[in-house]
């Protein structure tokens, strides 16, 4: 796998090596060694999946520690863009965002580590989204940010009247009124060595 660093240390973007022949295509979708030596060291211990249709933005989601979350996210068939927010107070990048399309197609992966709010709108007109956290889904400590917040400036390449969204995604806060943040230095993976 070829490990693609963004504009944000930590999030990345995993782009596998596909072995294609008269068949179709061969990729190793998910290597512990690999990542742990290219990436960080985590522990995965969940997998969900998704169906969406076009204009469906899901987002912008975390958890709150101990039950902070990092995401190794893909698309199986279809396109999303995919966005991963730095809410880490104190970081040189709090506020900025990465986005990334991600589709059946390329293949590709975004890894969201703790620390980060996440999110993604569907491009196509449907789309199987999976990914794996590396913490237990725990409803207590769920946070989210506005999807549409002016200051993380996020263009979901979706006109705003063509959304769909879930009623709870349509009442979060703007990031300059969240009441919990994480902390820049903060060692949110203590628990993982």
């Amino acid at each position: 796998m070829e490990i693609i660093r963004t504009e944000i240390e930590d999030v990345v973007i995993i782009e596998p090596r596909l072995f294609r022949d008269g068949r179709g295509y061969f990729f190793e979708s998910w290597s512990e060694r690999d990542f742990n030596e290219k990436v960080r060291k985590v522990r995965f211990v969940q997998d969900n999946e998704s169906r969406s249709s076009y204009g469906v933005l899901r987002g912008l989601h975390f958890q709150k520690p101990p039950y902070a979350q990092s995401k190794l996210v893909r698309v199986l068939s279809g396109a999303v863009l995919d966005v991963a927010v730095d809410i880490r107070r104190g970081s040189p990048t709090f506020g900025k965002h990465v986005a990334v399309e991600l589709s059946g197609e390329n293949h590709r992966q975004l890894f969201i580590p703790r620390g980060f709010a996440h999110g993604f709108a569907v491009l196509t007109d449907d789309v199987v989204f999976q990914y794996k956290c590396d913490s237990f889904y725990a409803p207590q400590s769920e946070g989210a940010l506005a999807w549409d917040d002016p200051d993380l400036g996020i263009d979901w390449r979706i006109p705003a009247g063509r959304v769909l969204l879930s009623e709870k995604d349509r009442h979060h806060c703007r990031l300059k009124d969240a009441e919990w943040l994480f902390d820049y230095g903060t060692d949110y993976y203590a628990d993982v060595r």
